[in-house]
């Protein structure tokens, strides 16, 4: 058996078809969307609107965590324009995941992202593309749970939830062989962002899972320059499948 897994897409459906080639099954764990492009200023949703310079003061502020400023730059630039904000942004989300799912294999087995829109995906979905939250499936004789989104930030990502609302669905997944992810477990060589230089959030109740149920692997992604991208929790494999949009690779896992 062959699984093809990918995370942080970021607007790379371009991308997805080759990196499907040879899987029995494709994983997809979530931030679809490209709002702004970290490495080309002049990509995504912010760079199509606002241009490379506009997105360029953005970044340098969140890089620097002057997360205050860098709202208030980014309501300016809003402010800028005619339309409504939410409209003008639902209708470059929907684009980009009418791409993105077109481009998807079948089977894919998907779930959120802390940049996503959960309640656009439905609209997306078709046969062959199945979409877990806190729930189990299984692939090649082995049982493989799914967790979406992000914990709370300053960030205010699109579907960052709460703690105890995060645990819940880890909860729910109870004991699998493969736990799938956005977000990586609570571990500070996991959740460090050498190029951001920042801690992301990684999550505790994955960690407590680890403990408790000891499964083969964790998979995630999330933390797009790791310090860390795999490393073993007694018996787990705990693994950054990487950032499929600079890298434009899966992950692959065989058995």
């Amino acid at each position: 058996m062959r699984v093809h897994v990918v995370s942080d897409v970021h607007g790379r459906s371009d991308a997805l078809p080759g990196a499907a080639t040879g899987a029995d099954a494709f994983i997809c764990l979530g931030d679809l969307i490209l709002f702004i492009d970290y490495r080309d200023h002049g990509r995504g949703i912010m760079g199509d609107l606002f241009g490379a310079e506009a997105v360029g003061r953005m970044i340098s502020l969140r890089t620097e965590q002057r997360f205050d400023e860098a709202r208030e730059w980014s309501r300016k630039l809003w402010g800028s324009l005619d339309g409504d904000r939410a409209d003008i942004v639902e209708a470059a989300v929907r684009r980009q995941y009418a791409a993105m799912f077109a481009a998807f294999p079948t089977p894919t087995y998907l779930t959120y992202g802390n940049v996503d829109r959960p309640d656009l995906y439905p609209d997306f979905l078709r046969d062959g593309l199945h979409l877990l939250d806190g729930q189990t499936v299984e692939i090649g004789g082995r049982t493989f749970g799914f967790v979406g989104g992000g914990l709370r930030t300053p960030m205010n990502t699109p579907f960052e939830i709460d703690d105890d609302a995060y645990a819940a669905k880890v909860a729910a997944v109870g004991a699998v062989d493969v736990l799938c992810c956005h977000i990586p477990p609570h571990v500070p060589e996991l959740v460090y962002d050498t190029v951001a230089q920042r801690f992301e959030r990684g999550s505790e109740a994955v960690l407590e899972a680890i403990h408790a149920t000891r499964p083969q692997y964790v998979l995630f992604g999330h933390v797009h320059q790791p310090l860390v991208a795999e490393l073993e929790i007694g018996t787990t494999r705990c693994v950054n499948v990487g950032h499929f949009n600079a890298r434009g690779t899966p992950y692959v896992l065989e058995w």
